[in-house]
């Protein structure tokens, strides 16, 4: 067996435990700038005692060449952690503003009944009148009053003109009281019972909406895509395709 004086054995090992330690390091991306330097200073210690011998001065031309590779080694890692932390703030920012969006509070979508439209419909009196009160307990934020008119509209003018709109109303009133569950389900009813009414995006969209308060978000992610798909020349098929945008990026 080959032999070498103790000191030249003790230089050799602690070069050994030196690459080795550099190598984990740069496998794990965990070394730090201050491990560089006590690498470095430990090469020109040694440098400095005169190791000797051809093993010896291997080892040593070989732990340079390693750190000098560390620092290729570490550069890169730098710029690839750079780039994550780019994606994972703006896939931030855009979760933050799919949120905003959704917890924003939803204008009224044209097409709400006014006064002008009701004074030319052809319903009756008392038609017009339990929709006009429930209307206006819906502009007035009285959401209990809102809920319980327009379902009485409902059960007593089924198949009303204004049906569809009752039963939207109705639906965004649940959405005020924080009802999001109820809600979810009213907008569905809208959307499958009146599909082809000019309340079916809308209350898609809105469907999308409470699921987001409840926080399913792929669920909302299809409602959306089918206002997209379903609706695609409704005012709120824009606004539907950049939620989804949103959405997918930010999952």
């Amino acid at each position: 067996m080959r032999t070498f004086p103790v000191g030249s054995a003790r230089r050799a090992a602690t070069l050994r435990a030196a690459a080795l330690f550099i190598t984990c390091g740069v496998l794990s991306a965990c070394v730090t700038v201050a491990e560089h330097r006590k690498l470095e200073e430990e090469v020109l210690r040694l440098k400095r005692h005169g190791a000797v011998g051809s093993d010896a001065r291997a080892n040593v031309a070989d732990l340079a060449a390693q750190v000098e590779s560390l620092h290729g080694e570490l550069a890169a890692l730098r710029g690839r952690l750079e780039v994550a932390e780019h994606r994972s703030d703006q896939a931030l920012e855009e979760a933050r503003a799919a949120r905003k969006a959704a917890h924003g509070a939803a204008a009224p979508p044209s097409g709400a009944a006014d006064g002008d439209e009701l004074a030319l419909s052809n319903a009756a009196p008392e038609e017009l009148r339990l929709y006009r009160e429930a209307l206006d307990a819906w502009r007035g934020d009285d959401n209990q009053a809102c809920v319980d008119r327009f379902r009485e509209f409902l059960q007593t003018h089924p198949s009303s003109d204004y049906a569809d709109d009752a039963a939207y109303w109705m639906a965004d009133c649940h959405f005020k009281q924080g009802d999001f569950r109820t809600a979810v389900l009213r907008f569905d009813d809208v959307a499958g019972r009146y599909p082809a009414g000019n309340k079916a995006a809308d209350a898609l969209y809105r469907q999308g909406e409470a699921l987001l308060r409840l926080g399913y978000g792929e669920a909302a992610v299809k409602a959306f895509e089918r206002v997209v798909n379903e609706y695609p020349d409704s005012p709120r098929a824009g606004e539907a395709k950049r939620q989804v945008e949103l959405l997918r990026a930010s999952g």
